[in-house]
């Protein structure tokens, strides 16, 4: 008998790798690193090893930004789901459906009123997750709504972008929300209510070129991708190669496009304190 026969091999408990969540770890967008979900999340998705902020949901911003409780939807525009009855390689009544059912939202945007330490605003919040967080008829409206909302109270407005644009199933009358928004925040503006912007990553195309650039504050998150057109349509229409980091937060902070860049960790409190300031409590 063979002398490897007679070693008594420890009985270790292991699980096959079909048998591991695959959510366990995640990989950092921007160094690479592989990290461990639950410390990732428990730093408000921001990454450990660089600080980059990774995307989050409405569910998940929700319980580290607003006081627990506070928060009251308002009422969903009633606004036609597929104006130009659209199709490419699918109907655009089934990519909506199939968003909804993926990310149970309505659309690309949530708003409602809610407290930021005790103190009350009325928030957007749009969700990347939904068609790439694209302005169709329905997030437009909900901005407007969301505008009347805050004169109706005397209340300051605040809109998380998350977009990647208009939306292209609806055509010119998702470019037309660009300038249905302006109106509705320079309104907003005309009562004196303060207009704050968080941009978080990424904020481009029709949402960056209308309402996103109005604030009267503007805020991001670091590392944001913020910008218009994508950075290779620029380099071949100019001919020319852009500057390292052009359109993140931190480049457009240094140009004088932002006001200032504010981590997860401070935003509660910096966006309480500017609301204390510009409603003169």
């Amino acid at each position: 008998m063979s002398w490897l026969k007679e070693i008594v091999r420890p009985k270790i408990v292991t699980k096959e790798k079909k048998d591991i969540p695959s959510s366990l770890w995640i990989k950092c967008d921007s160094c690479k690193d592989m990290l461990y979900y639950q410390d990732v999340e428990e730093n408000l998705n921001v990454c450990p090893s660089c600080g980059y902020h990774l995307k989050v949901s409405f569910d998940f911003r929700k319980e580290y930004l607003f006081d627990k409780g506070s928060i009251e939807f308002l009422p969903e525009p009633q606004v036609k789901k597929d104006p130009l009855d659209f199709k490419d390689i699918k109907k655009y009544t089934a990519r909506l459906q199939e968003a909804k059912s993926k990310t149970k939202l309505t659309d690309a945007i949530k708003t409602f009123t809610a407290r930021i330490n005790d103190q009350d605003i009325v928030v957007c919040n749009m969700d990347f997750s939904f068609m790439a967080g694209s302005m169709g008829a329905f997030v437009g409206q909900s901005i407007i709504d969301a505008c009347d909302k805050a004169i109706e109270k005397g209340l300051p407005l605040m809109i998380i972008t998350a977009s990647g644009g208009a939306r292209m199933q609806e055509g010119i009358l998702s470019l037309m929300q660009m300038a249905r928004t302006t109106v509705a925040v320079e309104k907003l503006k005309e009562h004196k209510l303060p207009f704050l912007i968080m941009l978080t990553n990424p904020t481009t195309g029709g949402v960056t070129a209308s309402f996103a650039m109005l604030g009267d504050i503007t805020m991001a998150e670091p590392g944001a991708l913020i910008g218009f057109a994508g950075k290779r349509v620029i380099e071949q229409t100019i001919g020319e190669k852009l500057p390292d980091g052009f359109q993140s937060a931190e480049y457009l902070e240094e140009k004088g496009m932002i006001d200032v860049i504010v981590p997860r960790q401070e935003q509660k409190q910096i966006i309480a304190n500017l609301i204390t300031m510009l409603m003169n409590k």
